[in-house]
Formats: C-alpha cells, structure tokens, sequence
C-alpha cells in the first residue's frame, strides 16, 4: 500500500520528468489515477492490469485502504481520477465523496470519481453518484474497457455498467427523495453486502472468497445483521431482504 508520502514523490518525479517522449500508442493520452481499495490483492491485480503507462496512458500514483488514507492521498497527489471501492472501513465510499468534496468542485484540476465495485446493489449505485462520483463500474469489467472508462471520466463523461445506468436513470427521474429505513440504516456498509448475498443463496464459503474475507469474518458479519434486525437465521433474513427488494 502507497502512503502519502510514496504517492508524493511518485507524482513530483513525474512532473520533473515532463511529457514522456513516446506515447506507447495511447495517442499521448495519460491520466493520473488513484486506487482505493480495502483488498491488497485486488489493488495489486488493477495495477498490473492498467498500470503500465507506456501502454495504457494509466499512471497510478497512490493508493489506499481505508476512507482516512483515501482522503490523504488523494489530497496529497491531487490525481485526475479516483478508483472507489464502495465499501470501506471508516464510512464507505460516500465518506471519501463527502471529504473530497473541495476538490471534485475545483474549476481548475478537478478531481473526479468512478466507482468500482464488486456490488450492483442499486442503492450503493445511487448512493455515490448521489454524492458526486461520475460512473459506477462493477469488477467484472475487463482491463482495456476499465482504461477506456477512465479516460471518458476524466474528459467529464458518465459512465456505468450497462445494467447499472438503469439505477440512475430511475433514481433521478423521480423527484421523491427515496424513504429511510431505518432498519437498513443500522447496518454497515460491509454488513448489508453480506446481506445481500446471503439472500441470494451464497454460501459462508462462496462470500468469504467473493469478497476476499474469510469464512469467520462472514460468520461474524451474519451474526452482527441478525442481532441489529433482531432475526433468528438466514431464511428470516432472506424474507427481510426480498421484501425491501434488496436482492
């Protein structure tokens, strides 16, 4: 994991450098792009794929774990674009928004946001572009389309996944501000994930490998959901989460 001060340097070398003298058939595109993430795997496994600036323009100059790192480093390295994990520790992607919310307004070098998840729950898709992201992508994007949705988001474009724009769409053409549930509202970020793949029938096996925790990390989110929406096993739980169309 970059901190501050890594990701510092990494972008003052570059602007001593200057313009690279090939293109590496980018068209002389380049982007400077942070990842925030909380899975160290998963940081490592974008940045091999987009990472390698002389062929894909994609220059990563930080990256972070938590919502506290996120803001330092993207403050500290001002990049372009933010890759945004959804769900993080200490508030979730909407935190980072919310922090970063001087620098996404800036006229001069704005910072701009696109989500990337493993989630397609509509209210996680609402929720960031709600607070000022400007694309929303799952993790089943493929390498080239994930640099490409880069690229259109600096130059100030929307972009979603296919399935995904259907959300914002529906979100946005109602002018009734969306109901608060309470009940969902106690729960983390991370809790309603689990959540929602419990009711779709994954096993503690399967969610422990999606979401790279492990089976006793699950077994302890399943039993934190439980005690806050006071149910008594998984079957009530699916009921509970079918009826608020979470599924």
């Amino acid at each position: 994991m970059s901190d501050p001060t890594e990701a510092n340097g990494t972008a003052g070398s570059a602007e001593a450098a200057g313009p690279a003298e090939s293109d590496g058939g980018t068209g002389g595109r380049r982007v400077r792009v942070v990842l925030v993430d909380d899975h160290r795997m998963f940081r490592t496994g974008v940045q091999a794929e987009i990472g390698q600036t002389e062929q894909t323009g994609v220059e990563v100059v930080g990256e972070a774990a938590d919502v506290d790192q996120a803001v330092t480093v993207i403050t500290a390295t001002r990049p372009e674009v933010v890759l945004l994990d959804v769900h993080l520790p200490g508030g979730g992607g909407v935190e980072v928004l919310r922090r970063c919310a001087p620098l996404m307004a800036d006229t001069e070098q704005p910072v701009r946001f696109l989500a990337l998840s493993v989630s397609d729950a509509a209210e996680d898709v609402i929720g960031v572009i709600r607070g000022g992201a400007r694309g929303y992508v799952t993790k089943t994007i493929t390498g080239t389309d994930l640099v490409d949705s880069i690229f259109r988001v600096q130059e100030g474009d929307a972009v979603f996944s296919p399935r995904l724009a259907g959300f914002v769409l529906d979100a946005f053409a109602s002018t009734d501000a969306p109901p608060v549930d309470e009940d969902l509202d106690r729960l983390t970020q991370r809790e309603r994930e689990v959540l929602r793949l419990i009711a779709r029938g994954y096993a503690y096996k399967e969610i422990a490998k999606q979401l790279f925790i492990s089976v006793k990390t699950v077994e302890s989110h399943v039993s934190a959901v439980l005690r806050k929406l006071q149910l008594s096993n998984r079957h009530e739980l699916t009921r509970w989460a079918t009826a608020r169309r979470l599924v």
